[in-house]
Parts: C-alpha cells; structure tokens; sequence
C-alpha cells in the first residue's frame, strides 16, 4: 500500500483519510449544486474559493509526510478545481465555468501548499498523538 507509506506516522490515518475525502465531497457538491438565493450584497466574493482549496491543500501538507506526495495532491487539488469548472460550465445549465475561479483555486492551493514551511505543518500529527493518550 504505497500510499500509506507516504503518509506521516498517524496512529488513525484512516480517520484523515477519511476527513480530507470528505472535505473533497463537500468540495465536489457545492460546486456543482445549484447556487443558493444569497443577494449579491452578501456574497464574500472569491474567497470561498481561496478558503476551500487552501484548506483541501494544507490538509495534504497535514497528511503526507514527502514533499513529493505532497506536490502529488497539490496538483490533484489544482486539476480538481479545473475539472469541476468544465464540469460547471459543460454539465450544467445553472452554473458559469469561469477561468477566474480556476486561477483562485490555485491560488488557494499554493498558499495551503505554503504551510509545509511554517509550524502548521504538524498540527494533526500533534492532535493523532493526543488522541491516543
């Protein structure tokens, strides 16, 4: 099982697993419901984006361990967010595909990426490893 090799020394890895592959379903189904009768007034705008695949991003830093594993789902993370707006654009009638989100989704993913070089990148190590006491 190659894919749990690359995956940092977690006593439940199962769990996170399993926590990132929802966050990704969540991901995958607000994108492609139709969008909720919010006025324009109240629409944060772009920073939905940002915030949904910084997060899927850092939680890859969180759980592989390689920087090699961790660029791997960087990237899956990227073409996600491209293929979900194709997938806007050419499989629904109610949602835009826009290049413009595409671009802020990566750019989300680059600034979760970014958190392998900072403190963060530990944080569910530490949390698994209390857990267990």
């Amino acid at each position: 099982m190659q894919q749990a090799s690359a995956l940092r020394a977690f006593r439940r890895p199962r769990l996170w697993l399993s926590l990132w592959a929802a966050m990704i379903g969540a991901v995958i189904v607000l994108s492609l419901m139709p969008k909720p009768p919010i006025p324009p007034t109240l629409m944060i705008g772009k920073l939905d984006h940002l915030v949904a695949y910084a997060a899927l991003a850092a939680m890859a830093v969180q759980l592989y361990a390689s920087r090699r594993a961790q660029s791997r789902a960087a990237l899956a993370m990227i073409a996600l967010g491209i293929a979900l707006e194709l997938a806007q654009g050419f499989l629904t009638d109610y949602r835009d595909m826009s290049a413009y989100d595409a671009m802020i989704d990566t750019l989300g993913v680059a600034l979760g990426f970014a958190t392998a070089w900072t403190p963060l990148a530990t944080i569910l190590e530490s949390i698994d490893a209390r857990l267990s006491r």
